[in-house]
């Protein structure tokens, strides 16, 4: 079948948007009818070369959409249901999965890099050349083929642009807090950077009963968000003395649980600055992974509990179905989230508004 996708050929280039050819499901497949696709950082971070994958690529990995065909050995999801995709598929058998950690699944640590799906091939194709995978989604498109442990179904009643913000941000923000850090209610938690992830784990925090829940960030107007979403303080970085105001309301000690979602060489810094000893530290934030960070080692100490996640301890079968529930039972954000919504051919100017910081999360809706 063909159908059109935003394709990267090139770095530092506009996504273009082709027709592209999709080879026949196998046996784990399932095929998606995208109906919405958010825009995410780490997207942003491939057309720039800070995250290196092979090209041409779709990108994409924040999708909703239904169910349209399963190949024959598929018994997880069938077709007409409503399904928000996974970009972290996993075999359920391999050494990590059987400890319990799936983001590192084997098959899908060896894959993933490749532009591949589980099996270590693609199944799509431009001008009959390979087409990679992003993140086993490709969801800047009309459909994606996925494996069927990432597609994951939950309830009709959710709409399509506020169910795809569950596949990324949400369970990122949201699981570093319920998940990794375990927060339990009446401990402190401070967020620092309050982009989409960054306001997922404030909501977190929230829903936990977390309490205080200090906001970080170096933009008044984030800040201002960052309490709609349930921070109960906020401290300005370039402004305030940040460990000073966290002491302030933690009687000296720091935080209990630091959330670092920004992904800047100080931040991590701060991060540590603004905990007490035995605290988690959870590094959700990225920058180059050909950077290198600095830390002053003395503030690591005291028996912090380090932890970098990237999906929030997140097991998506169990929980995308919960986080849906809780949105439609009013206790999660998701409308809130969405500074624009655009259409595929306007790919573009969404991922302009990223880099100008003027977005939480675009969605592409398709056709």
């Amino acid at each position: 079948m063909e159908f059109k996708a935003a394709v990267l050929s090139k770095v530092e280039a506009h996504l273009e948007i082709h027709d592209v050819e999709m080879t026949g499901l196998k046996s784990n497949d399932v095929l998606v009818r995208n109906h919405a696709s958010g825009l995410c950082h780490t997207d942003f971070e491939v057309i720039h070369g800070s995250l290196r994958f092979p090209l041409p690529i779709v990108l994409g990995h924040e999708a909703s959409g239904v169910v349209e065909d399963v190949g024959d050995a598929v018994t997880l999801v069938k077709p007409g249901d409503h399904a928000v995709c996974s970009w972290n598929p996993n075999c359920g058998h391999c050494f990590y999965c059987d400890q319990d950690l799936p983001i590192l699944c084997e098959p899908f640590s060896r894959h993933v890099p490749a532009g591949f799906l589980m099996d270590g091939t693609s199944r799509l194709r431009i001008g009959g050349e390979t087409l990679y995978h992003f993140s086993m989604v490709c969801s800047h498109a009309e459909y994606c083929v996925v494996d069927e442990s990432s597609a994951i179904p939950v309830p009709s009643e959710i709409p399509f642009d506020r169910a795809c913000l569950i596949g990324c941000g949400v369970m990122t923000g949201v699981g570093a807090v319920l998940r990794v850090a375990c927060t339990r209610p009446g401990t402190s938690v401070v967020v620092i950077g309050c982009g989409a992830v960054g306001l997922n784990a404030i909501q977190g925090a929230r829903l936990a009963g977390a309490e205080p829940i200090v906001a970080v960030d170096i933009h008044q107007e984030k800040l201002v968000m960052a309490t709609a979403f349930g921070a109960t303080h906020t401290a300005l970085a370039g402004r305030d003395d940040v460990p000073s105001v966290v002491q302030g309301l933690t009687r000296g000690r720091g935080a209990d649980h630091v959330i670092e979602a920004a992904g800047i060489d100080n931040t991590l810094q701060l991060s540590f600055d603004v905990s007490r000893p035995g605290a988690n530290v959870i590094l959700l934030g990225k920058t180059d992974v050909t950077s290198e960070v600095h830390i002053r080692w003395g503030s690591m100490m005291g028996e912090r509990r380090i932890v970098r996640s990237s999906y929030g301890g997140g097991r998506p079968r169990r929980d995308f179905p919960l986080l849906a529930r809780l949105y439609l039972d009013g206790r999660l954000m998701l409308d809130e989230l969405i500074t624009r919504r655009i259409s595929l051919d306007e790919i573009n100017d969404g991922f302009a508004d990223m880099a100008k910081g003027s977005l939480v999360r675009a969605v592409v809706q398709m056709n």
